[in-house]
């Protein structure tokens, strides 16, 4: 298999435009004869709903919350990235460009990422429009505030609720074209399978998730917008709904799965506090603008500390390690998020770090308080730090924060070409769902930007060129081919429910998480991702013959949704591992311990590894193949990424 990534000719600045000029489009009295089917409405699916219905398209939209303003883009806190250089303080397009390039550890395309950043400036515009109260100077110019991997104020936000007001501007457009019925809404509807006609995607099958009815829906187009697969480690900052169900069944329908080892780890959030949880709580990074990450300098006064004998107050200034501001000196607390969360680890391994598990570091915001009032912070931070302190019942203003790393956002995902479409006719990814844009680590205030990108600004033009080529003719879900699909999940329920074992589907999803997390998580090494994928297989073939999944089909059954999930994720998981133990170096969020410089830095192998690793399905328990995209970086010289 040859992967055409279809990256225009070209300067690179004029690629996009060039490429935008050159699709075929479809006339506006053939955009009603086309049906498009968009599966998932947060930020990128819901734009790309709304816009798709409002250039005329018969949009299908679906989603398993109960609402599409519940999609987990609203538990997006610190900001939206954009080149507008409001600030005047040499932002542009080329450095936004560069900035991802280099944060990503040189692991992405850079196409897609310089249009990333070119249309970045007209998403500010759109959701302006849409009146989405970004935060304001005293003259009335939007505000911007840093973030990290980036020396300039490049970040729009609305307070710490930036994910939430920029869905709700998306969920005002959809609903918009709700009521002019170009788009028909599908709440609590989950995707189970992809419907392929003629080698092309041709449609979905579906459970509804308050009668447990499986039916299919037929279109010209499929674009999955659902999101990433963090959930895989059981405990992430992701919402406990969040799945990979739909891209992965589109996995194992040909659809290649690229960098699924690429994961995130942010550095600032709330530390484990015991095994009850069921999530972890995300702290925005925009408080590493003001807030100075510390520990103890020595592990007696961070043991002292964890034993209750002095309180945080007692360690003097010259006692204190500001680590980040030591060891990155041009960057300071704002180093991207792949470095500041090996590092908190670095001093929780050699005994520095604080709370009762001794697996926190602090987030101080004393100097802040002292430098500009405790007002001045609340009004920047004020429901962060409301939230921190309904959660740890401590007082971030007197105290400072304790946080930790932990599983947030994935960078691989589906593969796509530069029109966002996977190597099957007719399928497209957006948003998390795809790998095409953040490399082996994304940068902070980066996820939003992508996912209205895609949606309000891509899919529209690059879909319309697919449509073009193909008849108006449309599929019925009377086809085999649907009915087929249909059978398949039909078995695949009645299966979960009859084996009626004896271990619940959250403990396999824990057995499981707690196996990524410590085999494949923020340090890998070889040894421990063999020991890992021997483990995966065991605790898989245990839940085919050991998961309890009670109640039936034909109803409201979560655990049966659960279960559903679960056994994608230990799929899944599998080739996380396949794909860490392939790359054979270190870069952004995968950090083989084997391979790195002696200061602990990734250390990257340009010659033998500068591609992107895109995998085929062959089976459960089989081996997959492995395909290769290799990267050419014209514009950019690959170099050993330092911020210090």
């Amino acid at each position: 298999m040859i992967l055409d990534s279809k990256i225009p000719e070209g300067p690179l600045a004029e690629k996009w435009d060039k490429h935008k000029f050159n699709v075929k489009l479809v006339n506006p009295a053939n955009k009603r004869k086309y049906d498009v089917i968009v599966v998932g409405t947060g930020l990128a699916g819901a734009s790309a709903a709304a816009t798709l219905g409002e250039l005329g398209y018969n949009v299908k939209a679906f989603c398993f919350q109960d609402s599409p303003r519940r999609a987990h883009s609203i538990a997006a806190q610190g900001g939206i990235n954009a080149a507008k250089n409001y600030q005047n303080d040499g932002d542009s397009v080329f450095r936004l460009f560069y900035d991802t390039i280099k944060g990503g550890d040189y692991r992405a395309r850079e196409a897609n990422v310089y249009r990333l950043a070119q249309v970045s400036v007209d998403i500010i515009d759109q959701c302006v429009a849409q009146g989405v109260p970004f935060a304001r100077e005293y003259g009335g110019l939007l505000a911007n505030r840093s973030f990290g991997g980036a020396q300039v104020s490049r970040t729009f936000y609305a307070r710490g609720q930036t994910g939430q007001q920029l869905l709700l501007g998306a969920y005002s457009a959809l609903n918009r074209q709700i009521a002019y019925g170009k788009v028909k809404m599908y709440p609590r509807t989950e995707m189970l399978d992809l419907v392929m006609v003629d080698g092309k995607a041709r449609g979905i099958v579906v459970r509804n998730l308050i009668t447990g009815k499986i039916e299919s829906h037929s279109a010209h187009a499929v674009v999955l917008a659902t999101g990433g697969y963090g959930n895989v480690f059981f405990l992430s900052t992701n919402a406990m709904g969040s799945n990979a169900t739909a891209a992965w069944r589109a996995h194992k329908k040909g659809a290649l799965f690229a960098n699924p080892c690429f994961t995130q780890i942010h550095p600032t959030c709330i530390p484990v506090s015991g095994d009850y949880q069921s999530k972890l709580t995300l702290m925005s990074e925009s408080l590493r603008n003001d807030g100075r990450v510390w520990v103890p300098k020595t592990v007696e006064i961070a043991q002292r500390l964890r034993k209750g004998e002095i309180r945080v107050s007692d360690i003097k200034e010259e006692d204190r390690d500001y680590y980040l501001e030591r060891k990155y000196p041009a960057f300071g607390n704002l180093v991207p998020r792949d470095v500041a969360s090996r590092n908190a680890k670095l001093m929780c391994d050699e005994g520095r770090g604080v709370g009762a598990s001794g697996l926190a570091v602090f987030l101080d915001f004393a100097d802040a308080i002292k430098r500009e009032g405790q007002p001045a912070i609340a009004a920047k931070y004020g429901n962060l730090f409301d939230m921190y302190a309904k959660i740890t019942d401590e007082n971030p203003y007197e105290n400072p924060m304790r946080i930790y790393p932990a599983v947030h956002y994935t960078m691989g995902g589906l593969w796509v070409d530069y029109n966002l479409m996977t190597n099957i006719p007719g399928l497209y990814a957006t948003g998390e769902c795809n790998f095409s844009d953040h490399g082996a680590n994304r940068l902070g205030a980066s996820a939003l930007m992508q996912g209205l990108a895609d949606g309000y600004f891509v899919i529209p033009y690059t879909i319309g060129d697919y449509l073009a080529q193909n008849p108006t003719t449309k599929v019925t879900t009377d086809h085999p081919a649907f009915k087929e699909a249909e059978q398949a999940v039909i078995a695949k329920n009645n299966q979960l429910l009859s084996i009626n074992g004896t271990r619940t589907v959250d403990d396999f999803h824990k057995a499981l998480g707690l196996l990524m997390w410590d085999y494949c998580g923020m340090a890998r090494n070889a040894e421990g991702l063999k020991f890992a994928k021997q483990e995966i297989r065991k605790l898989r073939d245990e839940f085919w013959r050991d998961v309890k999944v009670t109640g039936v089909n034909e109803e409201l059954n979560i655990t049966l949704e659960k279960a559903n999930r679960v056994a994608d994720f230990l799929e899944l998981g599998e080739l996380m591992v396949d794909d860490a133990l392939n790359r054979n170096e270190s870069c952004g969020g995968h950090f083989r311990e084997e391979y790195q410089t002696p200061e602990n830095e990734a250390l990257r192998d340009d010659e033998n590894y500068a591609y992107v690793a895109a995998w085929e399905f062959t089976g459960v328990g089989n081996e997959p193949v492995l395909h290769k995209e290799d990267l050419k970086f014209e514009n950019v010289k690959l170099t050993q990424r330092s911020y210090k």
